[in-house]
């Protein structure tokens, strides 16, 4: 891990997300906001499962610090007619940036979708997982 110790504690906020292609297939189970599946909801139950993955970074990629989190929001919306994008945003007062919790978050989201609906169809692709945006420490980046 990089030292930290002499950085000053800034806000950090990252957001990233992952665009997902799902497929007429599995559209056609959408209910209002949500798919349900034999396995739940699918939405919910991905949005959770980001949430748990952002706090685990530090235990998934071996280089991060494990961090004293303030808060973890994910979405989820429709691009078009077959496509989603998961959006997460987490925030923090520290010494180190919380891009690769961002991305943990939407790229775990995303594979959890993949898993509920993989019974339906293995047409899905998770695509264009990227930070959008950085603020705090040296430099931000705007990737809108």
């Amino acid at each position: 891990m990089v030292n930290v110790i002499d950085k000053t504690a800034t806000k950090r906020r990252a957001v990233a997300q992952a665009k997902m292609f799902l497929g007429q297939e599995i559209v056609t189970l959408l209910n209002g906001t949500e798919i349900h599946t034999k396995k739940g909801p699918v939405f919910q139950t991905a949005i959770i499962a980001g949430v748990q993955a952002v706090k685990k970074t530090a235990d998934l990629i071996p280089m991060c610090h494990p961090l004293p989190l303030d808060g973890i929001n994910i979405d989820i919306e429709f691009l078009n007619k077959e496509a989603i994008k998961i959006l997460c945003a987490v925030e923090m007062e520290g010494k180190t940036g919380v891009e690769m919790e961002a991305l943990t978050g939407a790229s775990i989201a995303a594979l959890t979708v993949y898993d509920m609906c993989k019974a339906i169809s293995q047409k899905m692709v998770i695509q264009e997982i990227k930070v959008l945006k950085k603020t705090g420490g040296k430099s931000d980046v705007n990737n809108i």
